[in-house]
């Protein structure tokens, strides 16, 4: 089999990677803010992972043994909190899972994700809320603005992609797809602004180079690409604050 497929199929498809960097992209804030640690690591990367797989399989055959793996899921994650931190953090654990069901469930006559624009904007509530309010002692302003305007923006690419199949109306439908590129720019300069005024040098610098790689990518996303574009490309993005911090702490 073609060594990319394999890895499409096995990383990509299977919700590991997007878990991964949105971990990455909390790592990040985590390491700024110097409250990493492994079991936080591991609680976001659960919620993240057994998240996405609910979100992929509902109405699938393989619904049942998701189920079975998201409640498994949810107590390993419990545990976790009440072992390494208190109950607080498993309150704003619990309110961020069910804003995550809100999002996509298949039970709910209508659920975020059928509301017209506003899927994109809920997204990066959501991984803003992980990144400044589940990992802090305090809910974190300029973190949580940092982390909303940039998520927003790398959703919006995805709507590109999805604008021939998308059920609802999207930006794209809206102000077309290079409206929507301005869009995102905006928002990741937005985003930089607020993380070279809040964030330390070498944090802001990476995320500097982050936001130039980002535009980049939203130049050139257009409907016809191909999916590892976005799944892979895009989605890469959330994790580069992350690997250009560790690149200026090494070298």
């Amino acid at each position: 089999m073609n060594p990319l497929k394999v890895l499409k199929k096995s990383v990509i498809d299977s919700q590991f990677y997007v878990s991964l960097t949105g971990t990455l992209f909390a790592v990040f804030f985590m390491m700024e803010q110097n409250t990493f640690r492994y079991p936080t690591f591991f609680l976001i990367f659960i919620t993240y992972f057994s998240g996405y797989l609910y979100t992929k399989y509902q109405k699938t055959k393989h619904f049942s043994k998701i189920l079975i793996l998201n409640v498994v899921a949810g107590i390993t994650c419990a545990l976790l909190i009440i072992r390494n931190h208190n109950e607080a953090r498993l309150v704003k654990w619990f309110i961020i899972v069910v804003l995550g069901l809100l999002y996509n469930s298949f039970f709910l006559d209508t659920y975020i994700r059928k509301v017209p624009l506003l899927k994109v904007f809920y997204v990066g509530l959501v991984w803003a809320l992980m990144n400044c309010w589940l990992t802090l002692h305090e809910f974190n302003i300029p973190i949580f603005l940092i982390s909303f305007l940039f998520i927003t923006a790398l959703v919006l690419p995805f709507d590109i992609r999805d604008m021939k199949v998308d059920t609802v109306k999207t930006f794209p439908a809206l102000i077309g797809v290079q409206g929507t590129k301005y869009l995102a720019y905006l928002l990741v300069f937005l985003s930089t602004v607020i993380a070279s005024c809040y964030l330390d040098i070498k944090s802001s610098l990476a995320f500097y180079f982050t936001s130039l790689v980002t535009f980049i990518f939203i130049y050139f996303a257009e409907n016809e690409r191909k999916d590892s574009y976005f799944s892979l490309g895009v989605e890469s993005c959330s994790a580069l604050p992350f690997l250009f911090l560790l690149l200026m702490e090494y070298f």
